[in-house]
């Protein structure tokens, strides 16, 4: 087997190619980050020892740490501007990082070693607590990459043990003198040194480590994801074809234009016709929440009176309600309610808040469709006085695959994915769908939407024209802010 063709290789070679990129990243954007502060500490270091010692040399020392700097610079916008996945690239930002590494730690252990060259014997604490201090600075921040990290610290251990041991070999003083002592505190800062480098540099390893770990996963279910959804949208898609000509042919049978139907077959039929519609139905949201996912379902909003898209809903349940002795009554208000939206989708919501009304109303109950319009806010609202829905199922209820009655037993069949399509849909108009229930007493889905203001009509302004001058023309600037 070709190691390539496994997705989990691949991906973890994708990954460790990754890492000298995202370490040159992380490297540039803490050097951008920390700019000011480093030259706030150079310049303050070369003002004390311009004040204290040869200010010429002092002054040579910072322009060449603002050259270190400058190039520094120019490495972080190019890395920035980079575009990445190009292993040859990363090798020459990562050799111009080790030459700036170079550059600046020479130049700043050059200028603590002239001040230490410039001091009496003895007593270096101002040059050593410089070098103390970008020490732990590199171990802090200049951690992501290794090589760089070791450079620098090299050079810096270099310059420790220079300025130590300079008065050990020019004095050659006793071993219980200062010179000596000096030189063992030194060996010390050396180790703290060193030690909180690899403290630093296991943390960043660690946390490099589990964000590759977190983006593998994450490429994992990506494509998983994908291969799922493209499983259920092929299997959908080849499903429908069998079934519309088993559905065709149910219907034709059951119709009786082939032959007559005997009695003893007609529970048979309609027990097969009412299980191809549930399976047409299941594929059909099947897809449409692949849709959704995907991104890929079209929305086609426009200016929508919502009482005429609701009556038409409501018209397309009637002869099922009256065939189930269920009755509807709509309540809408006297005046036209836009609101802006996709008709058919929004039949879509409709049509399944209806139906569910429909499935758990019991003969003889009644099924109440509003629609209310409250400031800038349109209310439609599907009442009805069925079983109703126990507290806190609102998971359930707008679940994907779920239903609050999950069990085998259960009165009322289903995809489980109606609801959940329905709540996609309505926040896709900016709009929410909840409800409110009681069990034994029934339940009412809400959607709401914002309100859409309509211009201002020719004719309706003509009508009124005398004396109602002011009246429109205020009209008319409240349409136009709109």
């Amino acid at each position: 087997m070709n190691t390539t063709d496994d997705p989990k290789v691949s991906l973890e070679h994708d990954l460790s190619s990754d890492t000298l990129e995202r370490q040159l990243r992380d490297y540039v954007n803490i050097t951008k980050k920390l700019i000011w502060q480093r030259q706030a500490s150079f310049l303050a270091a070369m003002i004390l020892s311009a004040f204290y010692f040869d200010p010429a040399l002092a002054l040579v020392c910072y322009s060449g740490l603002l050259f270190s700097e400058v190039l520094d610079l120019v490495l972080t916008r190019r890395v920035q501007r980079w575009e990445g996945n190009d292993p040859i690239a990363a090798r020459r930002f990562l050799v111009w990082v080790m030459v700036n590494t170079g550059m600046s730690a020479v130049m700043i252990s050059l200028f603590v070693l002239l001040i230490a060259i410039q001091q009496n014997s003895g007593g270096h604490f101002m040059p050593l607590f410089f070098l103390f201090a970008a020490a732990l600075f590199a171990a802090m921040n200049n951690h992501q990459i290794l090589p760089s990290l070791i450079l620098r610290l090299m050079i810096y251990g270099a310059t420790f043990l220079t300025i130590s041991v300079m008065d050990i070999v020019r004095l050659r003083p006793p071993l219980d003198s200062h010179h000596w002592l000096e030189f063992f505190t030194v060996a010390f800062v050396l180790y703290f040194i060193v030690d909180c480098s690899f403290v630093f540099l296991k943390l960043y390893r660690k946390g490099l480590k589990q964000l590759q770990k977190i983006k593998l996963e994450h490429d994992r279910a990506k494509r998983a994801y994908e291969i799922k959804s493209q499983f259920l949208s092929t299997m959908s898609h080849e499903l429908r074809t069998p079934l519309t000509s088993i559905k065709f042919s149910l219907d034709l049978m059951n119709s009786g234009c082939v032959a007559q139907v005997p009695d003893d077959l007609k529970p048979i039929l309609e027990i097969a016709v009412k299980n191809s519609n549930r399976l047409a139905e299941l594929i059909n949201e099947t897809l449409d929440l692949q849709k959704i996912e995907s991104g890929e379902m079209i929305f086609r909003f426009q200016s929508l009176d919502i009482s005429r898209v609701v009556s038409e809903s409501v018209d397309a349940i009637m002869a099922q309600a009256n065939a189930e002795q269920i009755e509807v009554r709509k309540e809408f208000p006297e005046d036209e309610v836009f609101i802006n939206g996709d008709e058919a989708r929004i039949q879509q919501v409709l049509g399944n808040l209806l139906s569910n009304a429909l499935k758990f109303s019991e003969a003889g109950g009644v099924i109440t469709v509003r629609v209310e319009q409250n400031n800038d806010r349109v209310r439609v609202s599907v009442q009805d006085t069925g079983t109703g829905i126990p507290e806190n199922c609102e998971a359930q209820v707008f679940g994907r695959f779920s239903q609050v009655d999950s069990s085998d037993r259960r009165k009322v069949g289903g995809t489980g994915l109606g609801m959940n399509i329905s709540k996609r849909i309505i926040e896709r108009h900016n709009g929410t769908i909840h409800y409110k229930s009681r069990l034994g007493e029934g339940t009412t889905f809400f959607l709401e939407f914002d309100l859409k203001r309509q211009p201002e009509r020719n004719h309706d302004a003509a009508q009124d024209w005398s004396g109602g001058a002011d009246r429109h023309l205020g009209e008319g600037r409240m349409v136009a802010g709109e």
